[in-house]
């Protein structure tokens, strides 16, 4: 059985909580990715920060990039899976919360990052095929059952 840590990107990094949007955006402009996680001083996940996510929440309502922290946009509990995890687990997870990236976690710190193009590359399409499917439907898969 396949497990996440196998699949997974390991050079994630971190945006801090306590810096500006407008450093996640550089930090995201200079790795070329759309996304971060929000970690803490001490290494722990504390949410997950997308390029959308700075344009809607901050720049479309016209506050300042500068102010606005990654904690300030970072809400509820962060969906995250387990390194050790199976790739299956992973993809019900993305499935049933409609999202392409999981931050992986081991011993409660960031350890990498799965996305829907990691498991793509290693996969089965078969299993692809309904994990695109699934996380492009418009109804939340944990809203239909």
């Amino acid at each position: 059985m396949s497990v996440v840590r196998e699949f997974m990107t390991t050079n994630a990094q971190c945006v801090k909580e306590e810096q500006s949007l407008r450093d996640a955006a550089v930090l995201m402009r200079d790795l070329d990715v759309g996304s971060l996680p929000i970690c803490g001083n001490d290494g722990r996940l504390k949410g997950f920060i997308t390029d959308r996510d700075i344009v809607v929440r901050c720049v479309a309502e016209g506050l300042d990039a500068d102010r606005l922290t990654a904690a300030d946009l970072a809400q509820g509990t962060p969906i995250w899976i387990d390194a050790d995890a199976s790739i299956d687990a992973a993809i019900d997870l993305m499935e049933k919360h409609q999202i392409r990236r999981l931050p992986v976690i081991t011993d409660h710190k960031l350890v990498g990052i799965i996305s829907q193009g990691d498991i793509a590359r290693n996969y089965t399409e078969e299993r692809v095929g309904e994990l695109v499917e699934h996380i492009s439907a418009k109804t939340p898969m944990a809203q239909l059952g």
